[in-house]
């Protein structure tokens, strides 16, 4: 255990190529956990992208079951992709979901959007000041995503999502106690009326979703509000549904986005 200036202690340790953390998050108030890809190497001012998962999960959703460190590794050797950090933290465990919200009783929002930047920064020597951070996620990770990217772009240089949850009435298909959801956040939000708050000022964004995901329609309406309010982004769709399989496929494509950022 160590003593840092943003967190009282961090516990962590590493296996079979990841590099896991454990640390009270004064945003929260809770114990959180972050799993880390670092490409093999020696670096400066390392690109990092952060990745959400969605309601059910926790850190290790995104290595685990979509073994996104192995897409990013076997991109990197064929020179497909430039070396980036994967940063893959739990939401915080809220029920079966946070919604990576401020609540009353916890900020959820400010565990990502500043917590876990801070934490990158001051346990790898390959992160700098400079180092350019890139966010996205997948269904409630990417309402996370795409909500918090255009709040604040002086922290994400790009945002993605996939699959993703656009406003939170949708949270009640996906959840137990969707009433409970509702009276611990602070505010309902849609990912909509957040961007267009913040359209002038946004950094580059796009999203994705399967033909036959339940989501799909509302990905679409959020590109045809997009497309009306003159705010630039990129939308695909992809065949798929609301799965696994879905985002291990399509994972690289964001990946390359936030490469063309750099």
């Amino acid at each position: 255990m160590m003593n840092m200036k943003t967190f009282f202690t961090v516990e962590n340790g590493s296996n079979n190529g990841i590099e896991h953390f454990t640390v009270k998050s004064k945003a929260i108030g809770n114990r959180v956990d972050v799993s880390v890809y670092k490409p093999a190497g020696e670096f400066e001012n390392l690109p990092v992208v952060i990745l959400l998962h969605g309601v059910y999960g926790s850190h290790w959703a995104w290595s685990l079951k979509a073994e996104v460190h192995l897409t990013l590794k076997q991109k990197i050797d064929k020179g497909e992709l430039p070396p980036m950090m994967l940063v893959m933290p739990s939401d915080g465990l809220f029920q079966d979901g946070s919604a990576y919200l401020p609540h009353h009783t916890a900020n959820y929002e400010k565990w990502i959007s500043h917590e876990v930047p801070e934490l990158i920064k001051e346990q790898f020597q390959e992160v700098g000041e400079i180092s350019p951070f890139f966010l996205a996620g997948l269904s409630m990770g990417g309402y996370g995503a795409l909500r918090i990217g255009a709040k604040y772009p002086e922290v994400f240089k790009a945002f993605s999502g996939l699959s993703s949850i656009t406003f939170f009435d949708e949270f009640e298909h996906f959840v137990e106690d969707f009433d409970a959801l509702k009276a611990a956040v602070i505010k309902e939000e849609k990912v909509f009326d957040i961007i267009d708050e913040n359209k002038r000022k946004l950094a580059p964004f796009r999203f994705d979703c399967g033909s036959k995901d339940t989501l799909y329609g509302g990905n679409v309406s959020l590109h045809e509000q997009l497309k009306e309010a003159k705010i630039a982004h990129e939308f695909y769709t992809y065949e798929g549904e609301h799965t696994w399989e879905y985002w291990k496929e399509n994972i690289a494509e964001t990946l390359q986005f936030f490469a063309k950022q750099l």
